[in-house]
């Protein structure tokens, strides 16, 4: 009988959760981003404690990028988008990320919580505070001026994808939403697009340097990428109002997730 446990190096029960936590957060960040605030939490707990924030961040990658495949093959087949908008946005998310990923040897894991919690917040409140965003296309910027604007969205969203990660989907989703007046379903399609690329770049970076756990990645991958399949195919089906609800709750529940472990560490 093989010693599953000695095989992928933690107990099997724990690895039963990652795999769980990893198909809900595939389900979650299909929809509105923001997956990796289940994911990699989850990670940080079940994880050996001296596992190294490379080697945290490297197996988070892994089944975020099958997910986040997924879900942004299924979006495309629905939603149209144009390469006008792909290119300039994903060339600037995987230069970011791949600049990101080397950045995360100087950042230590009990400072991820407080980083990730303030990010949170400030796209939840500016999305609750404004009702209408993202219910309808309202294109703000054309020509050159947009393939910049969309360059820099993708350079600055992928360098904290590359860094940190948690959110990157929900800081596409709103960037997109926000600055370039596109509707829900238009920037999660983009977002989709956007992150496969960062998490690509970082998992090149990782690999090369030997920091992915790849006995959890992978079991945790085909979860995601389950999760990822469900919740494109919700997302389509109930539209932007859907999304934007979905994107709030997910929002404030894991602010105050983060919180609670912030005054616990404290404590």
């Amino acid at each position: 009988m093989i010693d599953v446990a000695a095989l992928v190096g933690i107990p099997v029960g724990v690895l039963a959760l990652l795999v769980l936590a990893s198909f809900a957060a595939g389900w979650i960040d299909s929809i509105v981003g923001g997956g990796g605030l289940i994911q990699l939490p989850a990670l940080l707990i079940g994880l050996p404690s001296d596992t190294s924030v490379p080697m945290v961040s490297g197996t988070n990658k892994v089944p975020s990028a099958f997910g986040t495949a997924m879900a942004a093959v299924t979006y495309a087949r629905s939603v149209a988008v144009s390469l006008r908008q792909v290119l300039p946005l994903i060339a600037g998310a995987a230069a970011g990320s791949g600049i990101g990923a080397q950045l995360t040897h100087l950042l230590a894991r009990e400072q991820f919580t407080p980083i990730v919690l303030a990010a949170v917040v400030v796209v939840g409140v500016y999305t609750w505070r404004r009702p209408q965003l993202g219910l309808a296309a309202i294109d703000k910027h054309v020509g050159t001026a947009a393939l910049w604007r969309l360059a820099a969205i993708g350079l600055a969203v992928g360098l904290w994808d590359g860094f940190i990660g948690p959110g990157t989907g929900s800081f596409f989703l709103i960037a997109l939403v926000g600055v370039m007046g596109y509707e829900f379903l238009t920037a999660t399609t983009l977002a989709k697009m956007a992150n496969l690329t960062t998490n690509i770049a970082a998992i090149a970076v990782f690999a090369a340097s030997g920091q992915i756990w790849w006995a959890v990645a992978l079991p945790m991958a085909v979860a995601n990428l389950t999760g990822g399949w469900l919740g494109s195919r919700t997302a389509v089906r109930n539209g932007n109002a859907f999304v934007r609800k979905v994107f709030l709750v997910v929002v404030a529940a894991l602010a105050v997730k983060l919180a609670a472990d912030i005054v616990q560490q404290w404590w």
